[in-house]
Order: C-alpha cells, then structure tokens, then sequence
C-alpha cells in the first residue's frame, strides 16, 4: 500500500503557490501532492511525461496545473513561471526536482551525455531559480528545494555526470542561501537515499538485484518521505534552516 506520509490535510501552506519540476511521477508527484495537502496551490512540470503529469494533477484536483517545459531551455522555464502567476497569483515556491539518471562507465560516457544530464540538474536549477527570484521577493519571502542525491556525496560507479551535477547543487545551495537571505528566501537541498521508484522509464535505469541495497533501518524509502520533508521545508516552522544538505536514507549515508 504507498505511504501517506506527507499527505494529511492541513493549511500552513494555505495561500502559498509552489513550482515542481519533474512533478509528474515518483519523488515530484509525491512532492506536489504533498504540497497540495498542506493547502497550496501546485504547478506541476514536466517535459514530455505529459499523460503521467495529467495524472499527478488528476490526483490534486482544482489546486494543481500542468505545464510542458524543458528547463534547460530559459524561454521554456520563463513561460513555465509566467503561466503558474497567471494562473495561481503568485508563486512562493520552487522545487528543483527535474533529473536524468543515467548509469554510464566514464570511459563510454559521450560529451552529449554529460552535458545533458549537468543541465537538466544545474541549468535548470540555476533557469529556474533566476526566473522565480522577482515573485519570491515580492512574496515577501519563500523557498526554494533543490534535490539532491546521495551519490553525489558518497559516489558510485558508473555515473560520473549524475554525481557530479548533483555534487553542484549542493554547492548552489549553499551559494544562493548565502545571496537570497536578505530577501527571507530559504535555499536548501535534500538528499534521498535509496528510495523505491517505478523503474522502466527514461532516466530510471534498471538496475540488477545485487545493487537494490537495503539501508541500515532496514527497508528502501518511500518517495512521500522525501516529500514530508519537502512540505516542512516550505512551512512556517522552517524558516530558520537554510544552505543545509538534509540526507534522508535510513543510515544508509552518515555524513
């Protein structure tokens, strides 16, 4: 049965308006529910999932959109930030979720291939962010969520792009915490673990028994953990953190 972790009702986010990146399965839908039973109103992106966004949506109701946007792309990102005002308001709001999760040895590994998974992760963080700063300073304040992942703090074979642009995020997570402050806006970064996902989709990799790891607690995480963490980072009892990476995996990363 999936976790409901996350996702009892209430209203400390009532009023607020959130961007999700990669919001149409796993991790990003999980946030954007999450985020929607903590009473905001929700934008959920994705670049070409669009029947699986439909359906992340579907799951919201009145308090969800969807727009088609690939972040890499500033004119995309900044149609993706105008159409969420236009619809919601504001925004007050960002998770930078969009990711690629390719599994290459170094010595395979194409230029292309690098470059597109360092700028679905960082350009798209880095478009994104940029293109939400004027709403969040006119909110008064806000959040900005970067996903991050383990490996890019304890490494792993065969993907040097992924651990590196992740590795990068956490380091701009520090960065715009230290630049945004003035302006009430909170930056930080979490880390999942090994987090049971639907695998056979484009940037999941397979991957063989062997390497489907338990961590110490004993069991892989839920994506709705990931996004409970997302929903308190955003509200009203969060916003004395900022510029941390928060690891959550069952002891499975002891930084």
């Amino acid at each position: 049965m999936p976790s409901t972790v996350g996702l009892r009702a209430g209203d400390e986010l009532a009023g607020k308006v959130a961007v999700v990146t990669g919001g149409a399965r796993n991790i990003g839908r999980a946030i954007a529910r999450a985020l929607a039973a903590g009473g905001a109103s929700v934008m959920v992106n994705a670049k070409t999932s669009r029947s699986e966004a439909e359906k992340t949506v579907g799951m919201i109701g009145d308090k969800a959109a969807l727009h088609i946007a690939d972040v890499t792309k500033p004119e995309d990102v900044q149609r993706l930030v105008d159409a969420t005002v236009k619809k919601f308001g504001r925004i007050d709001f960002l998770v930078n979720n969009a990711a690629v999760r390719y599994e290459t040895a170094f010595a395979d590994m194409s230029y292309d291939e690098w470059r597109s998974v360092l700028s679905i992760v960082l350009d798209g963080a880095f478009l994104c962010a940029k293109a939400v700063l004027p709403h969040l300073v006119k909110a008064g304040g806000g959040t900005i969520v970067n996903i991050g992942g383990q490996t890019g703090h304890k490494g792993a074979a065969e993907r040097a792009h992924v651990i590196t642009a992740k590795a990068g995020l956490a380091g701009m997570t520090k960065a715009l915490a230290m630049d945004l402050a003035p302006h009430k806006i909170t930056v930080n970064c979490v880390v999942p673990g090994t987090i049971d996902s639907q695998r056979g989709l484009p940037g999941v990799p397979d991957r063989p028994a062997h390497r489907m790891t338990v961590p110490p607690i004993g069991r892989r995480g839920e994506p709705e953990e990931v996004a409970a963490m997302v929903r308190m980072l955003c509200g009203p009892d969060a916003r004395y953190i900022t510029g941390q990476s928060i690891h959550l995996n069952g002891g499975g990363f002891m930084p």
